[in-house]
Order: structure tokens, then sequence, then C-alpha cells
């Protein structure tokens, strides 16, 4: 009886065209972060099941990848187990959390500010979609101990040339400071305990709009007088700049607006028409750790963002008992290879010599031939003449860009090659 060959649902498994068009993107986006002065890490993919229950994490709580316990650690003998007596540990959701025990455990070994690289595989058990899997690629840029501005803009700066310097330029950045939004539902007469619930419903704007978010603040109950003050502060004013005089009008510290101005400003300077960037009222991000400054990163070839990010100046503080600032910008990076993929992108490649060698040729000899190419630059492929060689030919020029021939038993001559 045959086992299945198929990956477990929400995996994936990549044929070597994908695989080299991925090994391109990541290479790319580290490259152009390390030139803005980003420093690469690694951490492990499992966390302690604690820290991971208490990371704000919004609704990826509910997609954590549980791990039982290991050893003498189970035992399944006890009556009455609940969750917590077979679960110590789990796989990481996303690379902020992660990053925060990272720096509290290795902070005397960092430079302040630290600004690091990770591009690394996370986990989330949802629902497999286009775009969204259940093991999946994050490519972070954070900077920790630096509560100015500048850290945004620098990390606006360094995204987005990431995604320029990977064929994108149709794209917009939004822009919001969840402060303001706070704020606005505060104004309007909403209870602290409220605002998480109202952030949930607003997140909807762009698919509801305005009289979808206000039915579903009244499913939910609140006082019809409180929605529609609610309701009267988020319309649409006449233009941004309007809206952001409403926004420092309700908000409490003015120096909020003031700052996000300052960022949207830089933003739009840096784009030089090449990107959009527009202020964003609706804006919230799902995780509960951002507090202040959140971003995001949208392109029409796909349905939804590309890139996003924010401050969160509180998470690091949990395990150090002391507040230092954070902020971090994640690019989508499964998104952007489904997009280049639909694209037909093939990434630029150095020259291939297929290397033709026959049974009696002297393996070494075949060998080094290979390496006299592979000092040059080229990639080489060696391979045994037979019956099949012709297809085998016409698939690496096909798959792989092969664009030279060498055989062992003819001229000393690479003969240039290419698709019929």
């Amino acid at each position: 009886m045959k086992v299945n060959a198929l990956p477990v649902r929400g995996t994936k498994d990549f044929l070597p065209n994908e695989a080299e068009l991925r090994d391109f993107i990541q290479h790319k986006i580290a490259e152009t972060y390390k030139q803005f002065g980003f420093q690469k890490i690694a951490t492990p993919v499992m966390e302690d099941i604690e820290r991971l229950n208490k990371s704000d994490g919004g609704e990826n709580l509910a997609m954590i990848f549980k791990i039982l316990k290991r050893g003498q650690k189970l035992d399944l003998s006890q009556e009455n187990l609940s969750e917590d007596d077979l679960v110590d540990s789990g796989l990481r959701y996303d690379l902020t959390m992660p990053l925060s025990r990272y720096f509290a455990n290795n902070r005397q070994f960092l430079n302040a500010p630290f600004k690091s690289i990770q591009i690394d595989r996370v986990f989330r058990a949802e629902r497999p979609q286009k775009g969204r899997l259940r093991e999946f690629y994050q490519c972070d840029i954070d900077i920790i101990g630096d509560a100015s501005q500048q850290a945004e803009m620098e990390l606006i700066a360094a995204t987005t040339t990431a995604l320029e310097n990977i064929g994108f330029s149709d794209f917009t950045l939004r822009i919001n400071d969840r402060r303001i939004l706070i704020d606005m539902i505060k104004y309007a007469g909403f209870h602290d305990d409220d605002v998480m619930s109202v952030c949930i419903t607003f997140d909807k704007l762009d698919k509801i709009g305005l009289e979808g978010v206000k039915a579903e603040l009244l499913e939910k109950e609140y006082a019809p007088e409180i929605v529609q003050k609610f309701i009267e502060v988020i319309a649409d004013a006449e233009s941004e700049e309007a809206a952001l005089d409403r926004a420092a009008e309700v908000c409490s510290d003015k120096t909020v607006v003031q700052k996000l101005r300052q960022v949207i400003d830089f933003a739009r300077d840096f784009a030089n028409t090449n990107f959009k960037v527009v202020y964003d009222k609706s804006l919230v991000r799902g995780m509960g750790y951002y507090t202040g400054i959140v971003f995001e990163i949208v392109s029409p070839k796909f349905g939804s963002s590309i890139a996003g990010g924010g401050r969160y100046d509180n998470m690091i503080g949990k395990f150090l008992g002391e507040s230092v600032p954070a902020v971090g910008f994640s690019i989508g990076f499964e998104r952007i290879c489904s997009i280049l993929i639909d694209e037909g992108f093939v990434p630029k490649r150095s020259d291939g010599v297929i290397l033709v060698y026959n049974d009696t040729d002297d393996f070494a000899e075949v060998v080094d031939k290979a390496k006299e190419f592979q000092a040059l630059g080229m990639r080489v492929n060696m391979i045994k003449r037979s019956k099949k060689l012709g297809k085998q030919i016409d698939a690496l020029i096909e798959q792989a860009g092969y664009n030279y021939m060498y055989a062992m038993d003819g001229v000393d001559e690479l003969k240039p090659i290419g698709r019929k």
C-alpha cells in the first residue's frame, strides 16, 4: 500500500525554479537591509508556550502550533488532563516576540540601537489560501533602542528600497498611529475595555464601509449616541490635511500627530513618485502589541498587504522590567513570491555549461574541466552521454537557463546553445 506523498495541508514543496526564485528574493532583500546597516540574526522556531500566550499577538494566539511535553514530563496517567498539562512549548507565529526575547537574553552583546534582520520560517494553524500558508517565511527588520520617529523613517526607506530592488514600484504605503485611533474611540465615549473590540470592527472599514462599521458596533450593543459620535469623528474629511487636523483635535498628545506628519512627509520625499504614501485612519494592524505608528504596504497585484509593521514599545519590557523602544517592518515573502511567479519572473543567472562526458572518460578529468569553468563564475552540470541526452539538455536550457555546452570527446570548444 502506497503512503500519501502530498505535503501536509498548508505547506508546500518547491520545484527547483521556485526554490531559485525564493533564494534570489531572500538574497536581494537581505543585501538591501545590510546596505542600511542591519545585521542578520537567528532564533529558534520553538518558544515557551507561556511566552507565546502572553505575547499580545491578537488573533494569531488562536493559531499557535502547540508542542506536547516529551518523555517523563508527559504523564498521560493523570485524570482530567487539560491542555496546560500536555503542552509546554509551541512554534513561533511571527518573528517579533522571539526577537524581543532574544534582545533581552543577549543585550550585553548587542549595539545600541540594535538593528536586526530576520529572514526565517514562522507557523500559523490557519485556513490555507493563495499567499497564505501554515508554514511560511517572513523578512523582518527591527530597530531596538530608538524612540525617535527617525527609526520609522529608516525602516520605511529600507523596506521600500528592498521592494524596488526586487521589481516592485506600483505600491502604496499606508500610515497611521494607534494612539490617534484610541483617542478617537475614547473621545466618542467608549470605555477602555471597549477599545480592542472597536478596533477590530474599524479595521474592516475598507471592506464594509462606514455604514457597515456603524451597523456592527450597534450589533455589539454599544450605545447609539456613542456609535454615532464615533462615526462622525472618523467620517471622511475633505483632504488628508483636514483629516490630520481632526486627529489633532481629539488626540490627547498633540506631538503624536506632529511626528506622524513628519514620517508621512519623509516617506513622500523618499518615494519621489515611485510609490504612493497615504494617511489611513482605518489602519489598525492585527497584532495587539503595537503601541504607536503602524504602517502597511499594499499592491494592486495582490488582494491584501505585502508588508506591514509598527512600533511595539512594551514587549521587550516584559522580559527586562524596563521600557525599551522598538519598531519593526516585515515583508510578506510568500505573497511577493506568488506575485513574481504569476508574472513569470526569472532571476538573472550566471552562464551555465552542460559538460557532457562518456563512460570511458576519466571522471577526475571531467571534474577538473568543470572546475575550470567554475573558476570563471559559471555553473556546470556534468551529464553522462545517453540516449536521452537531447531531452536532458532541452530541460536544462528551458528550466535552468544553461546556455553553453562542452563535450569531453570533442574539440576543445565551448559551444553556445539556446532554446529551440
